[in-house]
């Protein structure tokens, strides 16, 4: 299941202080097929995909479904949030759960974009849902990544070994009101 259940989709764009946070529109397309095929954004990610394949299968306006945020720097796209439910046929500790997940472009990177975005995505998540946890997983020598788990509240549930490396599993919860 991707959706997160009754929260209405898309939102209302999310505004920070530098970025804003919307569904995907055409004018995201290149942006998105550059994030995919990044072969600096997925080295821990089992590795880019095809440039190629993605012109031919990317739609118009590519990930549009609930749960997917494109991160927006001055009218530009430079990364995507993702929040979702955990795939049933996940470990335990996940199945079922909303999950975090991000990519960003490479130049994106080392502004405070990921924490910014990850940030307001997860204060959304908190008023649409009230209480809700929420995991992510990261591999463990993905040491940027590690530090913004940390950084956004995340605490280690678990450590465990899938696709020939160490991942590392945190849980988030919010605020009590």
């Amino acid at each position: 299941m991707d959706d997160l259940g009754p929260v209405a989709w898309p939102p209302a764009p999310i505004r920070t202080e530098r970025l804003v946070l919307r569904a995907s529109e055409a004018r995201d397309r290149a942006a998105f097929i550059e994030l995919l095929a990044s072969p600096e954004v997925h080295t821990y990610l089992g590795g880019p995909r095809s440039r190629d394949e993605l012109e031919r299968t990317t739609p118009e306006a590519p990930e549009q479904w609930p749960g997917s945020f494109v991160v927006d720097l001055d009218g530009s796209m430079i990364g995507q949030i993702l929040l979702r439910r955990a795939a049933e046929d996940r470990r335990p500790t996940v199945a079922g759960r909303a999950e975090l997940g991000y990519l960003f472009l490479p130049q994106a990177w080392g502004h405070g974009y990921a924490s910014e975005a990850c940030t307001a995505a997860l204060d959304w998540l908190a008023r649409a849902l009230p209480g809700e946890p929420v995991v992510l997983a990261t591999q463990t020598a993905n040491l940027p990544s590690m530090r913004l788990a940390a950084k956004l509240g995340f605490t280690e549930v678990e450590r465990f070994e899938a696709w020939d490396a160490e991942q590392w599993l945190g849980m988030w919860s919010p605020p009590s009101a």
